[in-house]
């Protein structure tokens, strides 16, 4: 017995030392990305099915999307207090074709290797729903989520003021829905879009407001 236990002792210690050493290594769980996400499109999320049924083939190929992270890391970046917004433009409705391209709007605030991360992040979460980023620009972005709703305003990019819809109508009725969010997100909601515009670059600049064309959620990713 007495040649046993250093035995079992040095293995014990062992185990132990790796088992620390995995939890904080190949095996270690990714630390999650947060923040604030919201939506508008050029076509109601919620609606009649004869409304959304003349959208669908004849608007609905343009949208905003911003990003507010709250913290995560992403190709060991720090991605806390990045604001992003991307512009999506399509020949056709959004959920008709797969032949999508964006420009994307990172915060000044931000560093070339935040830049680099968000654009890598997005690309890989929802490259599909994006496209080709065409264009990565800065821009001096504003983004505020409060009691009444989300705002977003990047100057000479886009802006978008949306309102929460305080029936919560798009869960009492969810077969009025229509689409789904352009990115990832968890606790998904329509939002009343008081304001949506576009500047213009990849597409010609569009306006839209006093519409159920807005998602908003937490990130997702």
């Amino acid at each position: 017995m007495k040649a046993v236990l250093p035995f079992v002792a040095i293995v014990t210690s062992l185990a132990t030392s790796v088992a620390a050493s995995l939890s904080g290594g190949l095996f270690a769980r990714p630390e999650k990305i947060t923040g604030d996400y919201v939506e508008a499109r050029t076509a109601s999320v919620m609606a009649g099915p004869c409304h959304y049924n003349g959208e669908l083939v004849t608007t609905g190929r343009d949208a905003l999307l911003a990003w507010n992270f709250s913290g995560g890391h992403f190709q060991g970046v720090d991605l806390a207090g990045v604001r992003a917004v991307a512009a999506v433009t399509a020949e056709d409705n959004l959920s008709e074709t797969a032949a999508h391209k964006a420009e994307l709007a990172v915060d000044t605030n931000a560093s070339e290797a935040q830049v680099a991360a968000v654009a890598a992040l997005l690309r890989e979460k929802c490259g599909a729903q994006l496209g080709a980023i065409v264009k990565i620009r800065r821009a001096a972005i504003a983004f505020s989520h409060g009691d009444k709703g989300y705002n977003v305003d990047a100057p000479g990019f886009a802006t978008m003021h949306v309102e929460y819809r305080a029936d919560n109508t798009c869960c009492v009725q969810p077969n009025l829905v229509w689409y789904s969010p352009l990115s990832p997100i968890e606790r998904r909601m329509v939002g009343f879009t008081d304001l949506a515009a576009y500047s213009g670059g990849i597409s010609a600049p569009w306006s839209r407001e006093g519409e159920d064309s807005a998602f908003y959620g937490a990130i997702a990713f």
